[in-house]
């Protein structure tokens, strides 16, 4: 990532993603996470031997990092730059099909609610997002700029806003969603949010990278700031595949 005003290549990076398990494997590192490489194998259908080709693939390319802890190699996204390249990529590339009642409601919690890197997005991320431009707590949806109010309204819940105005990164900043087609608050201020609600116990984590809001996850969006997760198809009722 350099700022010297040089055309860029975009064949290593283009190669790095054409293959569908390699695709799948990114996909599931968007949450931030670390993982084994035999759960992306697993996640991917694909055997060990052939998950280590595709790894070293995307680690080539940079897009991913391997690091060993004891037995087992993990594998994450190389950083939050690439998290948001690929976020942004997800609202051009076309959704992958879903078969069955099982995926199709992974794919409805993924739509919901789950971290895009360290902040929420999909519809409580770009609900929160709207909710708090609506309510003064951030200035302007092209740009989400914490205001006074924001940062005291904020600290209220205790996310740690002043660590997110102090560190190195910017404070805060849109990220367009790739399920929504609409912002959702990105940036140090956007991660401090995410772990906050991670902490209190707002949202957990599902199996893949989707999140769960919890009841009290789910009170609080609902009395605090008018957000309502409205069911997906999955969740409809019963003998929907």
């Amino acid at each position: 990532m350099g700022g010297d005003g040089r055309d860029r290549d975009f064949t290593d990076v283009g190669r790095a993603l054409a293959a569908p398990a390699r695709s799948v494997m990114v996909g599931l590192l968007m949450d931030g996470t670390a993982r084994p490489a035999g759960e992306l194998a697993r996640a991917a259908g694909i055997g060990a031997p052939a998950a280590s080709e595709h790894l070293a693939v995307l680690v080539a390319s940079g897009l991913v990092t391997g690091r060993a802890r004891g037995r087992h190699r993990y594998y994450a996204l190389a950083g939050v730059e690439v998290a948001d390249a690929l976020e942004a990529l997800g609202a051009l590339a076309r959704p992958t099909p879903v078969a069955g009642l099982r995926r199709s409601r992974e794919a409805d919690r993924l739509a919901a609610a789950r971290f895009c890197y360290d902040h929420l997005a999909g519809r409580l991320g770009v609900g929160l997002a709207e909710a708090w431009v609506a309510q003064g707590w951030l200035a302007d949806p092209e740009v989400l700029a914490l205001t006074d109010a924001g940062a005291d309204g904020l600290r209220g819940i205790g996310v740690d806003v002043d660590g997110a105005v102090a560190a190195r990164r910017p404070t805060s900043r849109t990220c367009l969603d790739w399920t929504e087609r609409r912002a959702h608050l990105a940036g140090a201020l956007g991660a401090a949010v995410g772990t906050r609600f991670l902490d209190a116990g707002w949202v957990t984590r599902t199996s893949g990278r989707g999140l769960r809001l919890t009841p009290s996850g789910k009170h609080l969006v609902r009395e605090a700031w008018g957000v309502e997760l409205a069911p997906g198809p999955a969740d409809a009722g019963p003998g929907r595949a």
